[in-house]
């Protein structure tokens, strides 16, 4: 059994998988900011002004660095700072914490972002190895963000770098304010409507990462997506069809996302066809692969 230090812990994924990690008999250091009381074991930390409780560190074996400030807020200049920082700068934290101690991590496993490929909106799906075409602001976050968790290679056995697609839950994510649409009958696609969107269920996604963390053969960036990567149209059209809801078929122009989102419509209006096959050749199983179960899953 493991004993795992989470960061980002008090967030969807991180409290879904804490619950795994207990059901499988490992135990969890949870980072907070501040004393929480929902983990058996709470540490405090705080890398903007070099924190962290005696005793989050003790006897560790794994690291699973989730943590990283939202992306759906307005991109400022100074929020943009905050995205990377909150990422990047923690991990480097951690990274210098645990030289201090002179501790030898069994794996590093570290949150990265689909968008690590840019605007791919190609028939063609991007692999993990891959380099990134039309670069954009999170095309950057994410090479920085896997750039910090590259520096463990020195005091971890393995890295693995999980570049996860948005994550579709019952509570919270990307689905929130389009469940409040749909519900609405406000259902529609957005810019061309043919721009490629991958997805992963939450429960596959903390299977990746227990699958991560007991498996030694998983080393390296995998992408956290299911196999089948709708459109936006038809992600939409899925998502009305299984709320029993109408679908608009007038996408809502690009104009529009630009003006009232600024920089962050990118997230929306680009595209990105990714493959899953390199994870699954290391066997991991998906229990949601098609969007229509996965959302009949969730939005009741």
């Amino acid at each position: 059994m493991k004993k795992v230090l989470i960061t980002g812990a008090t967030g969807m994924v991180g409290k879904k998988l804490y619950s795994a990690l207990k059901e499988r008999g490992h135990t969890a250091h949870c980072l907070v900011r501040k004393k929480q009381n929902i983990f058996e074991h709470e540490f405090v930390w705080n890398y903007e002004n070099d924190y962290l409780e005696e005793g989050a560190l003790e006897g560790i074996h794994s690291i699973i660095h989730l943590a990283g400030a939202t992306i759906a807020k307005r991109w400022t200049t100074a929020y943009k700072k905050e995205i990377i920082s909150s990422r990047v700068d923690s991990a480097l934290f951690l990274e210098k914490k645990v030289k201090e101690k002179n501790i030898k991590l069994q794996s590093f496993i570290s949150a990265s972002g689909i968008n690590y490929y840019g605007d791919w909106n190609d028939e063609k799906a991007a692999t993990e190895n891959d380099e990134p075409q039309k670069k954009d602001f999170l095309t950057e976050v994410c090479r920085l963000w896997e750039e910090s968790a590259n520096r463990f290679e020195a005091i971890s056995e393995r890295i693995v770098k999980l570049r996860i697609s948005p994550v579709i839950s019952a509570h919270g994510g990307f689905l929130e304010p389009l469940k409040k649409l749909t519900n609405l009958h406000l259902a529609s696609s957005v810019g061309s409507g043919k721009q490629y969107f991958p997805w992963i269920h939450v429960d596959d996604l903390v299977g990746m990462l227990l699958f991560a963390l007991e498996n030694e053969n998983m080393n390296g960036a995998f992408n956290a997506c299911a196999d089948e990567v709708p459109t936006n149209a038809q992600l939409m059209k899925t998502l009305a069809k299984s709320m029993d809801k109408n679908y608009i078929p007038m996408a809502v122009p690009a104009v529009v996302l630009k003006l009232t989102m600024g920089e962050m419509s990118e997230m929306i209006l680009n595209g990105v066809n990714a493959s899953n096959q390199k994870i699954k050749s290391k066997g991991f199983i998906f229990k949601y692969n098609e969007l229509h179960h996965a959302l009949k899953n969730v939005v009741n």
